[in-house]
């Protein structure tokens, strides 16, 4: 793993993961993916660090973006978390992590940009203060 934290990019549609990743690589992020909510939580667990996690919410078979980021939440309680759906944002409130964003499909570059960023400027005064959990 670089020097840099990455973040986390979980999206089982291949092109939009790979439109994903090129987006944040092009800004800058290290960047690690996934193609499974599974795959995902398996990754959380072995990571040494992860600066935010960016999810679908729906993710096929398996663990939904919801419980990826309960998941990932309890390893990294200040880790920065932006859900990303073509579904309605109507149960975010209800099922997301406290002090998230979603951003509903599609979106622009640049708003993915600016919540993400926005989300990192929030979460680490914390996250330098906790670090991983290790409960």
């Amino acid at each position: 793993m670089s020097a840099v934290s990455p973040i986390l990019v979980v999206e089982d549609d291949t092109l939009i993961r790979m439109a994903l990743v090129a987006t944040l690589k092009g800004g800058g992020y290290t960047v690690a993916e996934c193609n499974s909510g599974a795959a995902a939580m398996i990754l959380i667990d072995e990571s040494a660090d992860l600066q935010g996690l960016i999810s679908d919410i729906n993710l096929g078979d398996g663990p939904d973006g919801w419980a990826v980021a309960h998941h990932a939440r309890q390893r990294y309680p200040a880790l920065a978390v932006l859900y990303v759906s073509g579904e309605s944002v109507a149960s975010w409130t209800a099922e997301g992590v406290p002090n998230s964003l979603i951003l509903q499909k599609p979106y622009a570059e640049a708003q993915l940009m600016t919540a993400i960023a926005s989300l990192l400027i929030e979460a680490a005064p914390q996250q330098a203060q906790d670090g991983p959990s290790t409960d």
